[in-house]
């Protein structure tokens, strides 16, 4: 079935559900409206290969040519779960290159199990179109997410500008196409994964771009808003404007970083401290292309905003119920793990800051770390058990990683537990939660992958400034790649690095043929865990696997599904009865006894 445009105007009502859902399994980003990622049954760890099935026919035609460089620079949809019913997202129509994505279509299939086989009950196609390729400092450079969400009451997935369409689970057939606009913009777009809180509400980011400019992504955003979808389908969209307090305006100077023409960085003054960077128009504050809301038990929504010229002005914001502001964290400032310290080869040395620069500062601005957001990052807020909110955010001069970042429910930065502001990793990737008791005591810990990427320079680009070969470099600090646990305050519990070597192919028989040929193993590309109900940790790999850790950091199995180097991040599911929903070079594996 595929979803049209109707000619007629949707009249919806505004109001709330009197009473919760029913709970659905699976059915977001991160499992549930807080995003933790986990489940109370015990996954599967069989090796058997249950369903194979491709819903990203481009996959070839996505990594070839000089930009992609054989990366599938792609985001795809968590695989929506509930009873014995499966939904997940399948692209068709053409593909030409990486900066014309639009041409493809995107829609929902649904599947269900049958005397053990998965079966494809109905598919519809969307109107969605994502927003278009950048290949400037702004916007997304990797195709954006499509992403619908689950709930008791229907499938709701992106529809074209800033609407949703309402489905049938049942049936497939459309119940409503939700605009909360008085007409419908081509230069506005529905971005990120749509989230849906315990009544049934479901809450979404647009953003409107300016359809006059050569590239959008070099202006200002005209407009954006969070849009709250009540279960009767009244929509409400406020502006985001007023929901980020304190925020520079958008015409504002904002500072960037020192230009490329003066590395090493930090630039510093003739007295030693580090000289201001350029600085430009911050442009006004709007959502991400690729991040979900989370909504806590208690009904406030958190998302994350940056600055649109300049993603070094980002926040995390909470949004009362009623839509209203309740406050706005901004991430500057937040990390001293700069230059002088053990994450990066010593002042002076290649990869290392400019010879006499003070400890702690950033290399490209010389001042404290900052949480960046990018575009194409899928880093959603996780809220846990005791309130607090974590964000991954982005750092490139730490090789690329990325800072894991940790609020008060209140809004107050938790920078003094973690002993550099932030746990040193939290590129594109959203943890998960499992909570357990110690002696009585209801605590949890924070999973997450930590990929020390290999092929980046420290800060830099530029291959003599910031060698690429990080191990030769930065012997201290060496390429490699773990799934962590952490406790709340972002300390180390256990750490297990894949130090797996072998690039594999499965022989028609079956049987693998492997080759060493990668010394320091694979980066991990799962960008949302799944945990089970004992503490087992789902995650998998470039090297095409499926591992299965257990909550004390230890190996239980790994599963061999087809290799994937430059994977697309993508997320992991579990069902009910405990089978594991993975992903690998756009096909669904499900896993089991």
């Amino acid at each position: 079935m595929r979803i049209c445009q109707f000619g007629f105007i949707l009249i919806v009502f505004a109001g709330f559900s009197a009473f919760a859902a029913p709970p659905v399994w699976w059915g977001q980003w991160g499992q549930n409206q807080l995003h933790q990622g986990s489940v109370s049954v015990t996954g599967q760890t069989g090796s058997r290969i249950l369903a194979d099935i491709v819903y990203d026919p481009f996959v070839d035609k996505e990594q070839v040519g000089a930009y992609a460089a054989g990366g599938l620079l792609v985001h795809y949809q968590t695989p929506l779960i509930d009873g014995n019913d499966v939904f997940m997202e399948f692209k068709t129509g053409q593909f030409t290159n990486i900066q014309h994505w639009e041409v493809q279509t995107w829609g929902e299939r649904k599947y269900s199990w049958v005397r053990g086989q998965l079966v494809q009950q109905w598919e519809i196609t969307s109107d969605w179109k994502p927003t278009p390729f950048s290949k400037d400092k702004d916007g997304p450079g990797w195709e954006p997410v499509y992403h619908g969400v689950l709930t008791s009451g229907a499938l709701y997935v992106p529809g074209f500008g800033g609407t949703i369409w309402k489905i049938d689970r049942s049936s497939g057939a459309v119940l409503a196409n939700i605009n909360p606009f008085a007409s419908v913009d081509p230069n506005t777009y529905t971005v990120g994964p749509l989230s849906a809180d315990k009544m049934g509400n479901v809450y979404y980011n647009v953003m409107q771009l300016d359809g006059t400019a050569k590239d959008p992504w070099v202006v200002d955003v005209p407009n954006s808003w969070l849009v709250k979808v009540t279960a009767r389908d009244g929509a409400t969209a406020v502006p985001w404007s007023t929901l980020v307090p304190g925020a520079p305006a958008a015409t504002d100077r904002c500072f960037w970083r020192y230009s490329t023409t003066d590395l090493p960085w930090p630039v510093l003054n003739a007295d030693g401290t580090p000289a201001p960077p350029i600085s430009l128009a911050c442009g006004s504050q709007r959502p991400p292309v690729n991040t979900a809301p989370a909504i806590g038990t208690d009904g406030t929504i958190y998302d994350i905003s940056r600055a649109s010229n300049d993603d070094y002005y980002g926040y995390l914001i909470a949004i009362n119920p009623d839509l209203t502001p309740k406050w706005a964290s901004s991430m500057r400032g937040r990390f001293h793990d700069g230059c002088g310290t053990q994450f990066l080869p010593p002042n002076g040395a290649p990869g290392g800051c400019r010879a006499g620069s003070p400890s702690n500062v950033s290399p490209p601005d010389g001042m404290a770390g900052s949480g960046r957001v990018l575009d194409d990052s899928t880093s959603a807020p996780v809220v846990a058990q005791d309130g607090s909110v974590y964000y991954g955010a982005y750092t490139r001069y730490n090789y690329a990683q990325g800072h894991l970042m940790r609020w008060s429910g209140t809004g107050q930065y938790l920078d003094t537990a973690a002993p550099w502001g932030g746990f040193e990793f939290g590129w594109d990737t959203t943890p998960a939660i499992f909570s357990y008791s110690v002696s009585g005591v209801s605590t949890f810990a924070v999973i997450t992958k930590e990929n020390h990427y290999g092929d980046v320079g420290s800060y830099c680009n530029d291959n003599k400034i910031c060698p690429p070969d990080r191990t030769a470099t930065d012997p201290a600090y060496p390429e490699q790649y773990f799934m962590s646990s952490l406790t709340p305050d972002l300390q180390i519990n256990w750490r297990w690095q894949n130090t797996n070597t072998l690039s594999c192919t499965r022989n028609p028989d079956g049987s693998l043929s492997c080759t060493s040929d990668h010394p320091f193993g694979f980066e991990w590309c799962v960008n949302a865990p799944a945990i089970d109900g004992i503490g087992s940790v789902f995650a998998n790999s470039e090297d095409g696997n499926l591992y299965v850790i257990n909550r004390n950091g230890q190996l239980v199995t790994n599963i061999f599904t087809n290799l994937a180097i430059g994977a697309a991040y993508t997320p992991l599911s579990i069902g009910p009865d405990g089978k594991i929903y993975t992903q690998n070079d756009g096909k669904l594996f499900v896993t089991g006894n």
